[in-house]
């Protein structure tokens, strides 16, 4: 069983006990997270619902900052040459629980 939440502007499966690197995000207490914009919910092979209401449980791992990527500009026969880099944070969350329309399921 699987849900897709949203977090970051980006859409993640996720299944009890997987472990995500998401966007930045403060963590509660005792470094719990919580996502509760659940877009689809599948308890069994071969069905996917969308919940009336659900939420997803995690636990934050660590947080850190990824690879840098060079992002560069150039504009050819004008001499305008332009290179930054970027590091994108982003925090590691175990799944440890969806619940859904009622129902929790655990890892």
């Amino acid at each position: 069983m699987y849900a897709v939440i949203r977090t970051g502007g980006k859409q993640y499966r996720v299944a009890p006990g997987d472990v995500v690197k998401v966007e930045s995000l403060t963590p509660g207490n005792n470094g719990s997270v919580e996502f509760a914009d659940v877009l689809a919910f599948s308890g069994e092979p071969g069905s996917l619902v969308k919940p009336q209401s659900g939420k997803v449980l995690g636990t934050v791992v660590s947080e850190g900052r990824a690879d840098k990527i060079l992002v560069f500009h150039f504009k050819r026969k004008k001499q305008y040459k332009k290179l930054q880099g970027h590091r994108q944070g982003y925090t590691q969350v175990r799944i440890s629980e969806i619940q859904v329309d009622g129902n929790s399921y655990t890892a």
